[in-house]
């Protein structure tokens, strides 16, 4: 209760300093404070603009950065950002001799965090003027290089702008700042806990990436012209033979087959040294991509099977280098150690490690992933009759109600999303075959209502708030459209849940979901319908109409400018890096 009253009074204080309207919204409260300011021309306007925002006692800034906190870094938990004053405290510096860009770059990471944090909170407008801030610190980052102690800062910095650009559906500045940050991080010889976990931030959010071009390199865009591959920094004694992985950050950050995302056997899972948070997430994301190879496996035998004359366009569709990839030569490589099973259940045992000598809260993004990718890889009902586990279907309710519990979880930098779709696909499935197979015993059939409620009541309440994330996703980025239940009577042979209404996700690990139980012909002919549905979709929201509303305008202009500042970023690296 005496924290709680303290708690009050320093927001009481703040609000007390802060003689702005309340009323107004976090973007327009920091202009009005800082006109003189930006006017001055002593900094960008979107950096004079909110600069209140980085001060301890903002209201508004602490908001922002307590969404980023309860959303992407939840999962992440990377490293505070340190302040001015126990940075010179480290150092033994006074803050007045600290270097600008070492003060641009603690900024820069500052002012991403909250501009996640405003995306995640639907702030659009306010994210993309502190996206643009973030820019513009590590623009100055790049005319005066900061200290080599702050490496880490700058390239956390770039890789959370490559967060908000992969949340804005901006695929092409998503790779290329992560490029940015390896570069960054190539010049780090030896490994820290920092970096470990910065480095599993990046694979996990990579592993979504690999699911959402379907690990299929040819349509991944073209960045080497403007920045290049990392330098090869890797040497002998910097990597692990057995594996054929890189066991420092320098040597993980230059190797060739990383450059677009992190593949091939996981390097922070296999470094005893690094955190045990860091090589559950790790191996999560090797999880992840191994079932991504196997679904493209899948889908072109499928495919071949219903279509035999179409075997030379679908071998162009999927390609054999998605199916055979670093990833799964590994796994076939160490079958026992990586394949994805093992996988999960040494993230668990990892997670359970940290958890019993960590005071820290209980992450509970990570065991959402760990009960989903467990309920995804379960086997099924011991006599082989297609039925779900007791144990699957407490997985799969446990992943819908820890979300529904705490929705920010949806704004996982990574495939989480995805995963909790495709557990609401599974339950629409054991609802199907729950309603197609009501048992004859007055007993059986009370104890099987009783569960078909408790999954109904999951199912509606997950698909309501699935449904309300997926509207704010870019097309490329979203994955199930989830048909209603039909609720009203249902005629014999009909399902209960029509997933045929689907409309399907561009992953096809995320559509073997909603084809499972389809033949070969039929799973083939939706997955090509889907194709041609997301594509009509993409068009209605790319075509501007005629008369765009005042604040959808105001937005569009709005990023067209601030992507300029982007490019003059990437231009800048790009020379730098090339020279």
């Amino acid at each position: 209760m005496m924290q709680q009253m303290n708690y009050l009074q320093q927001l009481s204080n703040g609000a007390d300093k802060d003689p702005m309207n309340l009323d107004q919204g976090p973007s327009r409260r920091a202009r009005s404070s800082n006109d003189t300011s930006a006017q001055s021309g002593s900094a960008p306007d979107t950096v004079a603009a909110h600069l209140p925002l980085l001060e301890r006692n903002s209201v508004d800034g602490n908001r922002l950065r307590a969404f980023y906190r309860l959303s992407v870094d939840e999962l992440f938990t990377l490293p505070p950002i340190p302040t001015d004053e126990h940075y010179c405290e480290r150092m033994g510096v006074s803050i007045r001799l600290m270097p600008k860009a070492d003060l641009q770059a603690l900024k820069a990471g500052r002012f991403a965090e909250m501009a996640l944090g405003a995306i995640v909170h639907n702030e659009v407008s306010l994210a993309m003027e502190l996206c643009n801030a973030t820019v513009h610190c590590l623009r100055d980052c790049v005319k005066e290089r900061p200290s080599s102690h702050y490496v880490f800062e700058v390239a956390r910095g770039y890789f959370l702008l490559g967060i908000f650009r992969a949340f804005r559906g901006d695929m092409t500045r998503y790779f290329k700042y992560r490029r940015v940050c390896l570069t960054h991080l190539s010049h780090l010889e030896k490994g820290s806990r920092d970096t470990e976990l910065l480095l599993a931030a990046i694979a996990y959010l990579d592993s979504w990436a690999y699911m959402m071009y379907n690990a299929n390199e040819r349509k991944l865009p073209s960045i080497d012209g403007t920045i290049p591959a990392v330098a090869s920094a890797c040497g002998p004694s910097m990597m692990d033979r057995q594996f054929d992985v890189g066991n420092v950050p320098a040597s993980i950050a230059s190797d060739p087959k990383n450059q677009m995302w992190i593949q091939g056997a996981p390097p922070v899972y296999l470094n005893n040294e690094a955190p045990l948070a860091a090589r559950s997430l790790d191996a999560l994301a090797c999880a992840v991509r191994s079932c991504c190879d196997q679904a493209n496996s899948r889908f072109a035998t499928l495919s071949k099977s219903a279509d035999p004359s179409a075997a030379e366009s679908i071998d162009a569709e999927i390609p054999d280098e998605s199916i055979t990839t670093p990833t799964s030569s590994a796994v076939m490589a160490h079958e026992d150690e990586l394949c994805s099973r093992n996988m999960v259940l040494s993230a668990f045992t990892l997670l359970q490690q940290h958890e019993a000598g960590s005071t820290t809260q209980r992450n509970q993004g990570q065991h959402l992933i760990i009960s989903a990718m467990d309920a995804f890889l379960d086997g099924g009902d011991e006599d082989n009759s297609g039925g779900f586990t007791d144990a699957q279907i407490q997985s799969l309710l446990s992943v819908c109600n820890t979300v529904i519990e705490n929705p920010l979880l949806l704004h996982h930098g990574g495939p989480t999303y995805h995963m909790v779709s495709n557990a609401a696909i599974l339950l629409c499935h054991l609802m199907n075959g729950m309603h197609a197979m009501q048992s004859t015993s007055p007993a059986n059939r009370e104890m099987e209502a009783a569960v078909f409620e408790e999954v109904l009541d999951t199912f509606l309440s997950v698909r309501k708030l699935l449904n309300v994330h997926r509207r704010k996703l870019p097309v490329m980025l979203r994955c199930h459209g989830i048909p209603r239940p039909n609720l009203g009577v249902v005629r014999d042979g009909e399902p209960f849940v029509d997933l045929g209404e689907t409309l399907m996700c561009g992953c096809r690990g995320c559509q073997g979901f909603v084809l499972m139980a389809c033949s070969p012909c039929v799973a083939a002919e939706r997955a090509r319908s889907a194709a041609e549905k997301r594509k009509v979709e993409a068009s209605l929201e790319s075509d501007m109409p005629e008369e765009i509303g005042e604040l959808d305008g105001a937005l569009y202009d709005l990023e067209t400018e601030f992507d300029l500042d982007d490019d003059a970023l990437l231009g800048m690296l790009s020379k730098i890096i090339t020279a």
